[in-house]
């Protein structure tokens, strides 16, 4: 099975209960690290998740992968917070982004950068604005390779 076919099942199967418990799937990454391989499982919900969160969470996965099997290979089952520099991957999490602090990598250049730390003024589902010193940038949303919330020291 492939890490992405892995990625979905495990989404299939851990969704509902975490729609039920009012918690909001951020990421799953299934990946090898030397010579182990993680099955890692970023949830939030509002106001954060805390570590019994992590582990009722972590212990109903479990059991359904234990029922299930979907997994060939020998992996490490870690359920955590996203963090406060949060992966903004979908749409809707840019959205909430707006007015807070983001780090944004395009595929190609934007004003000869490809790299952007500032306030996220705005976005459309097309374009983001960030303001980056006092600069702002405007980035077409099929250019973003990754993005994420940043915390500015």
């Amino acid at each position: 099975m492939s890490t992405t076919n892995i990625k979905s099942t495990v989404e299939e199967m851990i969704q509902p209960y975490l729609n039920e418990q009012g918690f909001e799937l951020v990421d799953i990454e299934y990946v090898k690290e030397g010579s182990n391989w993680f099955l890692r499982v970023y949830v939030d919900k509002e106001g954060g998740i805390d570590i019994d969160d992590c582990v009722l969470i972590s212990e109903k996965l479990s059991a359904k992968l234990d029922e299930n099997d979907p997994i060939p290979t020998i992996y490490f089952l870690e359920v955590s917070s996203p963090g406060a520099e949060r992966p903004l991957k979908k749409p809707e999490d840019v959205t909430k982004a707006v007015g807070k602090n983001v780090f944004v990598t395009t595929y190609e250049p934007v004003n000869g950068l490809k790299e952007f730390e500032g306030k996220l003024l705005s976005f459309d589902d097309e374009e983001l604005v960030i303001e980056a010193g006092k600069k702002q940038h405007a980035i077409s949303y099929d250019k973003v390779a990754s993005a994420r919330l940043a915390i500015l020291f």
